[in-house]
């Protein structure tokens, strides 16, 4: 049996958002006027059901411009689409940045993670809430990581609504409008649609109570804030490959990029030919940068010889690793980077349109990455005749919604096709069956990045940097208790220790977070450690997606912990017994031992280790098999419950 909203109708501003993105209904059967014909025949069906993918810009369109999702507003999405209601109601319920209940248009989404706990999210939000009462038509919401760990603690501002300001083209305002980049015309990345409402948001960090209520109070003519580039310390660093860019060129101009080194690899990628790119990044030893290092090469060699067409290239940009923040430092300061390297990628495995897949929480690299696309598009760097070479490649901008366990693969892809993103079992492998059930290839941000200086210097020169085994260059998220937060970029081999010390580590050190909430603690005379993917695993740790988070002892280990064990019962998606019940278990069993220690604890933390083993054993994906390691790490390693 199937869900019914009864004879709840949309509003003429819901239809209009929907319109906005979909174009006007055909038939009443879409939801427009009855006619004479629509009484004969039905029609429409299966053009409609082939745009099932749009199930989630169109929830975006809805919220940006209503600031929740009503029965009658889904009610016309699923008309428009024939999405049955019941599987639409899942999708927008799964999202933690969408509401189906009524709430304020203005939404204050105050980090609660662990680098803006250390620095006093807690009393931050406590206070903005004390200030902000009912009648001040503002929702405070206490948010997972928002990606600005360097300049916590953070909040972010979004108000629904059309804005009354165009997109700006300099965005160093933080007040943005974001539209999605929506683009293209009736599925799978035909043609272009029309844009969304815009909707102004406001990010505030470092916040205050008096900055946070002013941004949430009047995201459109909020402050500016620092420019993005202040997230790199290392700006001027002749040394640098990957973050040369950033702070030096304007990242609004295509014409700067390409004086500065600009579209020369890709350049080169066309002299070569795909099978010719595709050996270099193979002989560079390009593994991937998300955490799981599996080599790139391997990956497209695999996708491109793939018989089955289309083939689709993904771009990865859904981080939510709490104290990550490397890729969005990437696509605010040098966005056409990344616009080359996806374009360069999907040459060498035969794709003709990529998704790139945009956490919800970054509406400043929004702005800049829909403004790139759209600018190299103009200039033929993007569509039927890339740089005249005959190849056509265009990207496809998706938005999250706030959903962690959309990072990993096969999530991000049932998101993609207006699904729930859970994970998909494997085999089949993404290379083989992956987007829209066709080979697809998936990268993250700073892996694609990293195709350009292989281009450029050419596999051998590359290579020799780093390690034999973990080549390149490799950014790391340095946040906490540091005199210099930021993105540091160093060849693999450097130490945790050399990393600390150009961040300017605080006295009195209590312990490091590596990798993030699915990483590990490592003590404070372990600095040695080589930050390599075999480096770190010799230790005992991982190095994960590059998180060097640290904590002096003022911070309160046990609250750290528990809110890593709230952060995975609450991102688990719920699919699989394991994640689902072992994240519960995991959070009752920690805040039972919270402020106890000794014997008074050893029958807990005895659970503790049967329910992590049984998670890391029996998950489905990566969320369950690692919601275990850092309170593993911080037990044996730091003995934080002695």
């Amino acid at each position: 049996m199937d869900l019914r909203f009864g004879d709840s109708k949309p509003t003429d501003e819901e239809r209009a958002a929907v319109d906005a993105l979909l174009g006007p209904p055909e038939s009443s059967w879409e939801g427009a006027d009855r006619s004479d014909a629509d009484l004969r025949w039905a029609r429409g069906g299966r053009e409609a059901r082939d745009r099932r993918d749009q199930l989630l810009p169109a929830l975006h369109a809805l919220n940006d411009r209503v600031g929740w999702i009503s029965e009658g507003a889904l009610d016309y999405v699923c008309r428009r689409l024939t999405v049955p209601p019941a599987e639409a109601y899942g999708v927008a319920t799964f999202y933690a940045m969408f509401s189906v209940r009524p709430r304020p248009a203005t939404v204050l989404h105050v980090c609660t993670d662990l680098a803006c706990t250390a620095a006093g999210a807690s009393e931050l939000c406590a206070a903005v809430e004390a200030r902000l009462g009912p009648e001040s038509g503002v929702k405070v919401e206490r948010s997972p990581c928002l990606g600005l760990c360097e300049r916590a603690p953070a909040c972010l501002a979004i108000r629904a609504g059309e804005s009354a300001r165009p997109a700006l083209e300099d965005e160093a305002v933080q007040a943005e409008g974001g539209s999605g980049g929506a683009a293209p015309g009736d599925g799978k990345g035909k043609g272009r649609r029309g844009r969304n409402t815009l909707h102004a948001t406001a990010v505030c960090a470092p916040a205050t109570p008096d900055r946070a209520i002013a941004a949430a109070t009047a995201p459109e003519t909020a402050p500016a804030e620092p420019a993005p580039e202040t997230a790199v310390p290392q700006t001027g660093t002749p040394a640098l490959t990957l973050l040369h860019r950033i702070g030096t060129v304007d990242p609004t101009s295509l014409d700067d990029y390409r004086a500065h080194g600009g579209y020369t690899a890709l350049r080169r990628a066309f002299a070569l030919g795909p099978a010719a790119v595709i050996r270099e990044v193979t002989d560079a030893g390009l593994v991937g940068r998300g955490g799981a290092a599996f080599p790139t090469g391997r990956k497209w060699q695999a996708t491109a010889a793939q018989p089955d067409h289309p083939h689709y290239l993904v771009c990865n940009a859904d981080e939510s690793e709490p104290g990550t923040f490397k890729d969005r430092v990437l696509m605010e300061g040098d966005p056409y980077a990344l616009v080359e390297a996806m374009t360069i990628a999907a040459y060498a495995t035969g794709a003709h349109q990529g998704y790139l897949y945009l956490r919800g929480e970054y509406p400043r690299a929004l702005a800049r990455l829909t403004h790139a696309i759209e600018q190299a598009r103009t200039r033929g760097l993007l569509g039927d005749d890339v740089l005249g070479q005959g190849y056509a490649f265009d990207i496809e901008i998706r938005r999250g919604a706030g959903a962690y366990i959309c990072g990993e693969e096969t999530a991000l892809f049932n998101s993609i096709e207006g699904h729930r993103g859970e994970p998909r079992s494997k085999p089949p492998f993404p290379v083989e069956k992956g987007l829209f059930g066709k080979p697809t290839v998936e990268n993250n941000v700073e892996t694609l990045v990293n195709v350009l200086p292989i281009l450029t210097m050419g596999a051998e020169a590359y290579a020799a940097v780093g390690t034999p085994t973990s080549t390149g260059p490799k950014l790391f998220c340095v946040s906490g208790s540091v005199a210099r937060p930021g993105v540091y970029e160093l060849p693999f081999g450097a130490t945790l220790g050399d990393v600390l010390a150009l961040a300017g580590v605080r006295d009195n050190l209590r312990a490091v977070l590596l990798g993030g909430a699915a990483g590990g603690f490592v003590r404070p005379d372990e600095l040695d450690i080589p930050l390599t993917f075999e480096g770190t695993r010799e230790a005992g740790t991982t190095l994960g997606s590059g998180v060097v988070m640290a904590f002096d002892d003022t911070v309160p280990l046990p609250r750290l912990l528990l809110r890593i064990a709230e952060f995975f019962r609450d991102e688990s998606c719920g699919q699989c017994v394991p994640c689902r019940v072992g994240t519960v278990r995991q959070e009752e069993a920690l805040h039972r031992i919270a402020d106890r220690t000794g014997a008074a604890a050893a029958d807990d933390i005895a659970l503790l280790r049967e329910v992590g083993r049984a998670m890391r054993d029996a998950s489905i994906c990566g969320l369950g098999q690692t919601a275990w390691n850092a309170v593993e790490s911080a037990i044996d390693r730091l003995g934080a419950y002695e």
